[in-house]
């Protein structure tokens, strides 16, 4: 027992160490690699500001890469799934059962995710950070199981501080490896039933707005499943405190191992400068979370699209972040994340392949 313990014990410490060392690698992105954008942008064949936000978004990207001649040819999406135990508290439409269910659907490229990955050409990971039952191997799917999902969070953690070190790290070690096999922009997405819980109950935490004001229906619940689940994120914000100045404290508290994951997977595609194409209400919880652990990985992040969660705007606003499109998906998976991909990488087409009114041969503007 002493043994184990004191393995556990530095375990723990390796991971403080590895969490707090990926923190550090993230860098702001190049200023002038931004001014450099913002010029070429004014000498573009088109009245100043006509592209509107597509001429905002090709100087973040510069600034993020560092040079104007990024390409966005790798596209991946991250889809992490885990299953929640505040689902006991009646808070989702659909049984626990479908979440690994479905994780299989996207495995045999049936969901909506994969139609709308293979539409822009992404590439769709999935990995189970945490579903409650045993998935089948699969060569297409990642297994990052920290848990056989949560704990109640109503009644106490969600989980352990260690633990959600361990789905931090387990959603970083998936890009390191990702980037190894070519990533020039992520997005993020999830699956898990009854997940909207607790990323209301991060969201009431990190920005102190009540929880009636924040969380939604989710899949579809009537007005009494609505009630139950911001009784149980009330109940859960009173039993456990989570501090909202410590964010590993409130991601352990009331928080879970796909919303870990996909955070420190945007913790990791920040520290390699690669812009982060966040999805919809669960994976906004997930970049609150980072940004509460580094500060540094806001310049790095896009916002898909605004949800019909009712709390969505007040997330987006709290990480200073305006949505790319506003089409009323509630459905997670990276659906938004994949879409607005193609907003992105239009952006950065127009930066590079259209002519400056010298290479055209066209009068510029009198001055």
């Amino acid at each position: 027992m002493a043994e184990n313990q004191s393995t556990s014990a530095v375990d723990s410490m390796s991971n403080r160490q590895e969490l707090d060392d990926l923190i550090a690698k993230i860098r702001p992105p190049d200023a002038m690699a931004a001014e450099a954008a913002r010029e070429r942008q004014s000498q573009l064949t088109k009245p100043p500001g006509s592209l509107g936000r597509l001429e905002e978004f090709s100087i973040r990207l510069a600034a993020i890469f560092g040079r104007l001649d990024f390409e966005l040819n790798q596209k991946v999406i991250l889809t992490a799934a885990a299953d929640h135990g505040v689902v006991a508290e009646g808070v989702s439409a659909y049984p626990q059962a479908v979440t690994g269910q479905m994780v299989l659907n996207f495995l045999y490229g049936g969901a909506a995710i994969n139609v709308l990955a293979r539409h822009v050409d992404a590439r769709v990971v999935i990995a189970d950070l945490g579903v409650a039952t045993e998935l089948p191997d699969h060569p297409n799917l990642i297994n990052k199981k920290v848990g056989y999902g949560t704990a109640n969070l109503s009644l106490g953690p969600a989980m352990s501080e260690d633990d959600a070190r361990k789905a931090l790290l387990a959603g970083a070690d998936i890009i390191a490896a990702e980037l190894d096999a070519g990533l020039d922009i992520l997005g993020t997405g999830d699956m898990g039933i009854g997940n909207t819980t607790p990323s209301a109950a991060l969201a009431a935490a990190f920005t102190g707005v009540a929880p009636a004001e924040i969380a939604g229906r989710g899949t579809g619940v009537d007005d009494d499943g609505l009630a139950r689940k911001v009784d149980a994120i009330e109940r859960g914000l009173v039993v456990n405190r989570p501090d909202p100045g410590d964010a590993l404290d409130v991601l352990a508290k009331v928080g879970g191992f796909e919303i870990a994951g996909l955070a420190g997977a945007i913790l990791g595609a920040a520290a390699a400068a690669r812009p982060i194409v966040i999805d919809g209400f669960i994976s906004t919880a997930a970049a609150m979370v980072a940004v509460g652990l580094a500060p540094a990985v806001r310049p790095y992040l896009f916002a898909a699209h605004r949800s019909q969660e009712r709390g969505h705007g007040i997330m987006l606003d709290w990480l200073e972040l305006s949505p790319i499109l506003d089409l009323d998906l509630r459905l997670g998976e990276g659906t938004g994340a994949v879409m607005a991909m193609s907003i992105l990488e239009a952006a950065g087409k127009i930066l590079n392949e259209m002519a400056t009114f010298a290479e055209a041969g066209v009068a510029d503007r009198d001055e």
